[in-house]
């Protein structure tokens, strides 16, 4: 890629990071930390010297540490059942794990405790039988609450874009180590894994800038003497209308995260292996051996019973009435009463939300291609800047970029905020690095042989693009694009603060129907988050399938 046309692909992602992300940033650190326009030392003083502070930051780092551990544990076999093994029902599955991902946090977490709590199902079936043991887990104010409904949120994660890559990994390789002797583990583990650590590293950084970040689940499953630093930046910011303090401790954040950023960026440049890749549907066999049937199934089944209990906890919460089961919340959705904490009924945030994810699919999707080839084809410091620059709205306080929407965006030629656009450009910006994480790793690991035998054979530069690189960049841009979409449909921290009552999105839905006492409230929230579990796999289902058609077609 030439100098001019890296130059060319970095101008609209720098131009949209300036504009939304910078800018709004900026507006309320000046706000917070310079209100006269000259540095305030004392605020920033102020929060350094809080007794809580550090056990905060350590709580918060041990946290996502456990959380992204526990995730890529849990999604590398995933990641090789989607990426290897071809059998039926593998796109239901692979819908099926996403769907977690894109759940409101207070979805979660209600999931969680509907499932597992002190008042869930289990507790009643466990509950004065002698035969068994207690085995109600108390899963409120404990950090193995968070830690759980973590892995659970962002095992998709993993398994999806290590498996972008796995998929494409040409396992005649594997094969020739086993034909030598390599036992299964030997050849995972000097084979296959150092091939796949880019997009594990790649993976495991977003998981821990999602959980160090997590607002939602801390805040319902945390103890409130445990909170993350997240969660107190909103306390401060909203709670106790301490803006100073609040600033102070969103710079603390935003420069531990650009540091930790530079640093992975550095380490995934080092760790990139280029490599020959080939079509995903050239590489995924059925199960050859009893032995690997019984790996599939067991990964499989334990893959369903983790992603599906909680969530058919879900489906069960929305069909409880007063009388017992029914579709009195499922019908409700469709109308809205004077005493309804919705404006409109709660299925008009479907349609919104739909379009809003549209809108972010249309934003982000070429914007994070863009950014993805300017850090994919380049090695040094520029690039790896560029990458941090990419990666940091995931590890800035969803609370202060929701303010510095409202409070930057308010005026000409940026007066957006009371634009239905402001939510499609909010999502966009948290979609984009996982666009980029899905498109990069396979762009580094090209084989550049195959663009030196196209052009030894005559092919002009854009044809070996065009012949080359694009088809294999082509399926990651579709998982981007995928996780786009879906992470618009379930985005809820930003949305909480700049969604109007005329446009609400279905997580913002179903966080005023909690917030509403009494069950009738509940059971609709339920049932909006089954609907959004419907939608979402609807729209990964057809994602696969347009993927696999067009991978058996080209590729």
């Amino acid at each position: 890629m030439s100098r001019v046309a890296t130059v060319a692909a970095a101008i609209l992602p720098l131009a949209f990071l300036a504009a939304f992300f910078a800018w709004p940033v900026l507006s309320i650190l000046v706000m917070g930390l310079a209100p006269d326009g000259g540095l305030d030392i004392a605020a920033i003083a102020d929060a350094w010297g809080r007794p809580w502070l550090l056990d905060t930051i350590v709580f918060t780092v041990a946290l996502g540490a456990t959380i992204t551990l526990g995730s890529v544990v849990a999604g590398l076999p995933v990641a090789w059942l989607f990426a290897r093994v071809s059998f039926p029902g593998r796109t239901a599955l692979r819908a099926l794990t996403v769907i977690p991902f894109v759940l409101p946090t207070v979805v979660v977490a209600s999931a969680f405790l509907a499932l597992l709590g002190p008042r869930s199902l289990l507790a009643d079936l466990v509950a004065g039988n002698p035969w068994l043991p207690d085995l109600r887990l108390r899963l409120t104010d404990s950090a193995a609450a968070i830690v759980l409904a973590g892995v659970f949120y962002n095992v998709s994660v993993v398994a999806r874009l290590v498996g972008g890559l796995w998929g494409q990994l040409d396992p005649r390789t594997e094969d020739a180590a086993r034909a030598l002797g390599a036992t299964p583990l030997r050849t995972f583990r000097e084979v296959t894994w150092p091939l796949l650590r880019p997009a594990v590293v790649s993976a495991a950084s977003i998981v821990f800038l999602f959980s160090v970040t997590s607002f939602g689940l801390v805040l319902l499953l945390g103890a409130p003497g445990q909170p993350t630093l997240e969660v107190e930046i909103w306390r401060q910011a909203s709670v106790m209308l301490d803006i100073p303090v609040a600033a102070a401790l969103a710079l603390i954040q935003i420069v531990g995260v650009t540091l930790l950023l530079v640093v992975n960026a550095r380490w995934q440049e080092r760790l990139a292996v280029e490599q020959r890749l080939r079509p995903a549907a050239e590489t995924a066999r059925p199960p050859r051996t009893r032995r690997e049937r019984a790996l599939v199934t067991c990964i499989a089944l334990v893959t369903i019973l983790f992603v599906g209990l909680p969530l058919l906890a879900l489906v069960e919460r929305s069909l409880i009435t007063a009388d017992g089961y029914g579709l009195g919340s499922w019908q409700a959705l469709t109308v809205a009463g004077p005493r309804s904490p919705l404006s409109e009924p709660a299925i008009g945030a479907v349609i919104d939300s739909l379009t809003f994810a549209l809108a972010t699919l249309c934003i982000a999707g070429p914007i994070g291609l863009l950014a993805a080839l300017v850090v994919g084809y380049h090695r040094g410091w520029l690039p790896r800047s560029f990458d941090a620059l990419v990666m940091l709205p995931l590890g800035t306080s969803a609370v202060i970029v929701g303010f510095g929407f409202l409070i930057a965006l308010d005026r000409p030629p940026l007066d957006l905020r009371t634009s239905i656009l402001i939510i499609p450009i909010a999502h966009s910006l948290i979609a984009l690095p996982f666009v980029v994480r899905a498109i990069a790793p396979v762009i580094r690991s090209i084989d550049p042989r195959l663009r030196e035998a196209a052009a030894v054979l005559g092919a002009a530069p854009h044809r070996v693009w065009r012949e080359v690189d694009a088809p294999l960049i082509g399926r990651a841009a579709l998982v981007g694009a995928g996780f786009a979409f879906a992470i618009s449909l379930g985005e809820f921290g930003a949305t909480l603060f700049i969604a109007r009552p005329e446009t609400l999105t279905v997580p913002v839905a179903i966080d005023r129907l909690l917030s509403r006492p009494g069950a009738s409230s509940f059971g609709q929230a339920m049932a909006l988050a089954t609907v959004l579990m419907l939608l979402t796999a609807t729209s990964m289902v057809v994602i696969e399938r347009f993927r696999s058609t067009r991978a058996q077609g080209t590729w």
